[in-house]
């Protein structure tokens, strides 16, 4: 009996054993696979962001609506405008670029793109830009794509007011159930701006025509003659036409002789002409207006 109970733990203790072997490895596995999943995760929340190209010319169109719309006011007028421009071109209801959205007819303020900006302003209205490309926003502005001055009232019913900023209230378009009538913008942390250097297209996304080619200049040579690659011509014919030269006639009359002069020729048939010897009479040239004879005293008056 001491025998067999002595056998049965021997067992006993082998099966507990291969099943504790067991379940470590499966917890080692399940560790094993989760580290992926969670990196992948990771790298899905960083692929969300939706990637918009702007240039120089986007960044300056960027600063004008800022600046011109809310009244040069302040650092929160200059967001509050530049969320809407950002809400708009984020929307997928408006032009795909910066410069679209501020220079579209009829919906900034006049002359937005032509007047000049107070160069003391300069320091604060940048730093507001590049906080907007950079993903900062108004937070009291959300989801609104309009705004016009302070103190206007309008009877429409969908507009719902959510910010007040440099001289403006800015308000989201929505039905009576509250539901955003227009399409939703991006946030701030979903949109990642892009930029292209060397490109000022303004409202066109065609890329700047090609300069002209140089060849690269070695100052050390000492030399200032740097060639130009001019564009390919045609081929240049080896012969080109000669014109040819013509004969040239001239006829001088010979006033000692009357039969140098050329017969003159025949009338045509019908032509009533003078009886031989008949005087001719020659026509009298017309006198000059500043003629003393033009007395302008005895012309007539107008009535």
């Amino acid at each position: 009996m001491r025998a067999r109970h002595a056998l049965g733990k021997s067992i006993t203790g082998i099966l507990f054993a291969g099943l504790a072997a067991t379940g470590c490895t499966t917890a080692a596995n399940t560790t094993a696979t989760a580290s992926p999943s969670a990196s992948a995760r990771q790298v899905k929340a960083h692929s969300t962001k939706v990637t918009y190209n702007y240039t120089a010319r986007d960044r300056d169109c960027l600063k004008r609506a800022m600046y011109f719309e809310s009244e040069h006011s302040d650092r929160a007028g200059y967001m509050a405008v530049g969320t809407v421009v950002m809400n708009r071109l984020t929307s997928g209801a408006y032009p795909n670029s910066i410069c679209g959205v501020v220079a579209q007819e009829r919906q900034f303020a006049p002359g937005v793109m032509s007047r000049a900006i107070d160069a003391r302003v300069g320091p604060e209205l940048d730093s507001a830009a590049n906080g907007i490309l950079r993903g900062e926003r108004h937070p009291g502005v959300k989801d609104a794509m309009f705004f016009h001055t302070a103190g206007l009232r309008f009877p429409y019913r969908n507009m719902h007011y959510v910010a007040a900023a440099g001289g403006n209230v800015f308000y989201e378009k929505r039905s009576r159930d509250g539901t955003l009538q227009t399409p939703s913008p991006l946030p701030g942390y979903e949109v990642a701006m892009n930029y292209l250097p060397g490109r000022m297209n303004y409202l066109s996304d065609q890329p700047p025509a090609s300069p002209v080619q140089f060849a690269a200049y070695d100052a050390s040579a000492g030399s200032t003659q740097v060639d130009v690659q001019l564009p390919q011509t045609g081929p240049i014919p080896s012969a080109m036409p000669v014109a040819q030269t013509l004969p040239v006639t001239t006829w001088a009359p010979d006033f000692t002789t009357t039969s140098s002069i050329p017969a003159a020729a025949p009338a045509p048939a019908g032509t009533i002409m003078p009886p031989a010897g008949a005087p001719i009479a020659l026509p009298t040239p017309r006198p000059a207006y500043n003629s003393a004879a033009l007395d302008l005293r005895n012309l007539p008056l107008g009535s």
